[in-house]
Parts: C-alpha cells; sequence; structure tokens
C-alpha cells in the first residue's frame, strides 16, 4: 500500500501547469492552474464520475443551459460522468483546483459539446491539407 501525502498550491505554484498528482486504474487526480483571471477551458465533460476542489482562486462553472456556480476556496463541485460544464478563473488572481476522476487518465473520454466526440479522437485539417490531433 502507498500513501503520498500532498500540497496542492505548492504544486500549482511550482509547476504552473495542469499536473497529474495520481494515476491508477481506478481513480486519477491533478492540480490544475490557470493563471489568469479570464483563462478557461471550452465546454465539455468526460465518462466518469468527477470532483474539483477550489484551493485558491474563484473559479466559475458555466453550463450549457446557461446557468452557472462559483466555487470559492474550500468549495468543491460534484460532477455525475456526462454533465458538460466549463471552468474559468473568475478571481483576481492564479486560480487553483484539484480534480479527481474515476478510472485512468489513459481510459477517460473528452467529450466536446458542440462535436459531442471525444476531443482527442477529432482531426484538424491544416491549410496544407495535413491532418492534425488537437486536444
Amino acid at each position: 500500500m502507498s500513501i503520498t501525502v500532498i500540497k496542492p498550491v505548492e504544486i500549482a505554484n511550482q509547476t504552473k501547469k495542469r499536473t497529474v498528482v495520481m494515476n491508477t486504474r481506478k481513480l486519477h487526480a491533478w492540480v490544475h492552474y490557470y493563471p489568469n483571471p479570464g483563462d478557461h477551458d471550452e465546454m465539455h465533460c468526460h465518462n466518469e464520475d468527477q470532483v474539483f476542489t477550489c484551493f485558491e482562486g474563484q473559479c466559475t462553472m458555466s453550463f450549457p443551459d446557461g446557468g452557472h456556480e462559483v466555487l470559492d476556496p474550500g468549495m468543491a463541485a460534484l460532477i455525475t460522468g456526462g454533465s458538460f460544464y466549463r471552468l474559468q478563473n473568475t478571481g483576481a488572481g492564479p486560480m487553483i483546483l484539484m480534480g479527481h476522476r474515476s478510472g485512468s487518465q489513459d481510459t477517460v473520454k473528452i467529450i466536446d459539446y458542440e462535436t459531442r466526440k471525444d476531443i482527442r479522437d477529432q482531426v484538424k485539417i491544416t491549410n496544407r491539407g495535413e491532418p492534425v490531433n488537437f486536444g
């Protein structure tokens, strides 16, 4: 049995990027770092259940119906797989979250809201006609 104690805020401030801190067959966890107010991802969902905990800053989660929820430090969002959302840094400085999702990060799907397809399976054609994977 292995136990590791971490300090998510220190990890975020050192790496200044999304950092995976655990990846097993049953669960994976990471530290999110959005450095600037306004930084955001796109509307998407995953095929697994997950939890986000806000450690620093402010996160606004937006939903396809136009609704939103605000996470301040010490708050958590419990998300059922298949629920679409968008994360945005709506604070005055960096936003630090920690996420946990069931399953391995190697098998999780990232489903784009508009196309309803895994963004890692989508292909973009460059101006030279060459396919480029994105996501």
